[in-house]
């Protein structure tokens, strides 16, 4: 059977600042400008996760999306949106939440609840212009 790549588009709401605790505040603004602001900022992140395998004789799919959607629902959505990923989302209590950071997370939070012979794939995008893939 062919292999073929389905995705999924999602989005969540959340805020975040970008520091080190051991810098000084000078250091953390000349690294991360503007994104080290103490106050935090937020960003309308757009997340679509792909899944590449063969597809299913019985079904004509690669894997159900009604399924990935709850999955991304309830292990992403449900935990991100609205919130302060510092502060809130326990994975970035000592984690600097970049998008490449969180893009990591969102990737392990998936990959447990998805079958071992699909290929997994995150794109992040923080900003329409600023994105980032990882696939594990």
């Amino acid at each position: 059977m062919p292999k073929v790549t389905v995705h999924r588009k999602a989005h969540f709401n959340a805020a975040h600042r970008l520091y080190k605790k051991e810098w000084s505040d000078e250091k953390n603004f000349e690294v991360f400008s503007k994104c080290s602001n103490p106050n935090f900022h937020g960003h309308n992140y757009e997340l679509i996760v792909s899944l590449t395998g063969e597809i299913d004789k019985e079904t004509g799919y690669v894997y159900d999306l009604g399924i990935l959607k709850n999955i991304i629902k309830s292990e992403i959505e449900d935990c991100f949106d609205h919130k302060n990923l510092n502060i809130e989302v326990p994975e970035f209590r000592a984690l600097n939440p970049t998008a490449e950071n969180i893009a990591v997370v969102i990737y392990d939070k998936l990959r447990k609840q998805l079958p071992d012979h699909l290929d997994l794939k995150i794109t992040l995008y923080e900003t329409p212009r600023n994105f980032v893939t990882y696939a594990g």
